[in-house]
């Protein structure tokens, strides 16, 4: 059935990860548009000051600390957003950690945390929203941040390129399931490139250097723009940032190529000069409250992302670029066509003003004898 949701206004939003990155700065936008807010993660200290920011400056938010990997801290915080504002509208789940380092180095207990909060964080904030929505009976939002590594798999990142699968996988399956039951329920996957937030600092880094995210770089308020807009209006998936997109295509094409290829160019790009962090926050909260890293600046707009949020534009400015294109390679043809047409309309102006100004006109001629041969010839 098709879903009808509110505009951001009127909407309550909850946002798990809310105290860095992407979460943050989705916070921030979304309080800007009107939208009263449930900010959350493991930081409460970052949460209740990015709550007051946001309360001082006129808006509505409220912070609750949880960890998403626990059931209950995720009952929790839906249990705090209707206490406070009665209900919530959409559903973001935004927690995540990152893990650097070859698979073999992977410690079972770093593998099951980072599923703890990547994957099982998103299937406990999805089914707690789907139950509320379900109760309240009226149409809700469930978006999920995936990566572009939901659809292609990256060295020295496998764990979490494992879990981002996850995260599409089960995001897929709960749109069909919901479907059948015509829930009025939105469910989008977010599938951001390289975004210029703290992550790779926030990381865990079993590589020998710093570690960072390879070029090109978005910054966290294009994939914000991405996930407000799927919180108004139902959309299955929206990519953010074409950077990766041709892993993708080249790793459904030609997957042996496109192994050897990641396997040679990622190691080099997820590295890069300077002391690695001292902490992570894998296993715990870590230093929250900025967007971006401090090494990084990412791209504030991206065309491709722009094209999947407004397809009728896109299809419109398409057709435009085309009809210039053929209009410039038949530009020979449509001009021989088109001068007659254009010189009958001149004509009588033309004529008009030879009549009105004689001499003028006669001393003009004389002294551009070449151009009113052309003139006339073409206004015959």
């Amino acid at each position: 059935m098709a879903v009808k949701l509110k505009p951001l206004a009127d909407q309550v939003i909850v946002i798990t990860g809310a105290s860095s990155g992407i979460g943050l700065a989705t916070a921030r936008k979304a309080a800007q548009a009107g939208a009263a807010v449930v900010l959350a993660s493991r930081n409460e200290d970052v949460l209740r000051a990015v709550c007051k920011e946001i309360n001082d400056a006129g808006g509505r938010a409220h912070p609750v600390a949880g960890d998403v990997g626990s059931p209950e801290d995720v009952e929790k915080i839906a249990r705090a957003a209707i206490a406070r504002f009665e209900h919530f509208d959409t559903w973001i789940n935004d927690a995540g950690v990152g893990l650097y380092g070859e698979l073999m180095q992977t410690s079972a207990a770093d593998h099951e945390r980072l599923f703890r909060t990547n994957y099982f964080g998103v299937v406990n904030g999805s089914l707690e929203a789907v139950k509320h929505f379900r109760k309240r009976g009226g149409p809700g939002a469930i978006i999920n941040i995936g990566s572009v590594l939901s659809d292609v798999a990256s060295p020295m990142m496998g764990a979490y390129s494992a879990s981002k699968h996850a995260v599409k996988g089960f995001t897929d399956a709960l749109r069909i399931e919901l479907a059948r039951e015509k829930a009025a329920m939105s469910v989008t996957l977010i599938k951001p490139s390289s975004v210029s937030t703290p992550f790779a600092d926030h990381a865990r880094n079993l590589m020998d250097k710093a570690a960072t995210v390879p070029p090109p770089h978005y910054a966290p308020e294009v994939v914000a723009d991405a996930i407000l807009y799927a919180a108004q209006h139902p959309t299955r998936d929206i990519e953010v940032g074409a950077g990766a997109r041709p892993f993708a295509i080249a790793s459904a094409a030609a997957p042996g190529f496109s192994d050897k290829l990641l396997g040679a160019v990622m190691p080099p790009l997820s590295r890069r000069r300077g002391a690695k962090p001292l902490g992570d926050n894998l296993h715990e909260a870590g230093v929250d409250g900025q967007t971006e890293g401090a090494h990084l600046r990412g791209r504030r707009f991206s065309v491709y992302t722009e094209a999947q949020m407004h397809p009728g534009l896109t299809l419109g400015l398409g057709a435009l670029a085309l009809t210039a294109l053929a209009a410039f390679l038949a530009r020979d043809v449509i001009g021989r066509n088109a001068r007659p047409i254009i010189a009958r309309g001149l004509r009588p102006l033309f004529v008009k003003a030879a009549v009105s100004h004689p001499v003028a006109t006669a001393a003009l001629a004389a002294r551009r004898p070449r151009e009113a041969m052309r003139l006339t010839s073409a206004l015959r």
